[in-house]
């Protein structure tokens, strides 16, 4: 799977919705891209935040919130 098109559906869907959670975030990416694991999204997401691209946030009880980030 191409980390590229991963990076440019997750920036789209979170523009086009606000922040998501990471299991609706997930879905929404499957759906374009079947063969994406967790492992594999969870890997993209880290990345994704290291370069400054995106924000994740703790909620309750073990569930994340991701938005872009802003400016």
């Amino acid at each position: 799977m191409n980390e590229r098109l991963v990076v440019s559906t997750v920036v789209e869907t979170l523009g086009r919705n606000g922040a998501l959670k990471i299991d609706e975030l997930l879905k929404a990416v499957q759906k374009l891209h079947s063969s994406v694991d967790e492992r594999f999204f969870e890997k993209t997401l880290m990345v994704m935040e290291l370069h400054g691209l995106i924000n994740v946030y703790k909620m309750t009880r073990g569930k994340r919130r991701v938005e872009l980030k802003k400016g």
